[in-house]
């Protein structure tokens, strides 16, 4: 596996900080009723999404460290009811998605995770589990923007994160995050 690929895995790791932090953000000026407005959604609210987003990164994130949790992960939907608290946590376990793949090697993203069903073990590559990690996000977050969009607050551009005439923003918005674009482009 070479190096660039690894890169991409950084990469998206912290475009996914990036991301969950500017639409957490923008949810955090949302008053709480707002934020727990039904919507349509497979998950119908925006709380309800943006925790479902929460716990399956624990339960996967917890697995890809070697961890045991398992199905435990998702006992309480909705651990993080207000956006500002739910913003905390997940910055905290995007940190932990970004320590997983700065650690990546290639024997490390060809190996395999063992995940904890409860009633089984379930085997799985670690560059797809990642992949299916960063998909589910995406997929959700889409929700969930779709969601914000029926607010008083305005959806935040998550789309931006590689274009480069979006440094400028992009370098405050890392720097509240403690990177640099050298952070994330390193190789």
């Amino acid at each position: 596996m070479s190096t660039g690929l690894i890169q991409t895995y950084r990469a998206f790791a912290y475009n996914n900080a990036w991301a969950n932090h500017r639409l957490l953000t923008a949810c955090a000026a949302l008053n709480q009723p707002e934020f727990e407005a039904h919507r349509t959604g497979f998950f119908p609210s925006l709380q309800r999404t943006l925790n479902h987003i929460y716990v399956i990164d624990l339960f996967y994130i917890d697995a890809l460290e070697g961890g045991w949790l398992g199905p435990a992960a998702w006992a309480n939907e909705v651990p993080y009811p207000s956006p500002a608290a739910l913003k905390l946590a997940q910055a905290a376990m995007d940190r932990r998605l970004i320590a997983i793949c700065d650690a990546l090697t290639p024997d490390l993203l060809d190996g395999i995770v063992r995940i904890n069903r409860d009633t089984r073990v379930q085997t799985e590559r670690r560059d797809r589990l990642l992949m299916h990690l960063f998909q589910h996000q995406i997929h959700h977050r889409g929700q969930a923007h779709a969601m914000l969009s029926g607010t008083s607050i305005a959806p935040p551009q998550l789309d931006e994160f590689f274009a480069e005439g979006e440094a400028p923003l992009r370098a405050a918005e890392f720097a509240e995050l403690g990177w640099t674009e050298e952070t994330v482009w390193k190789s």
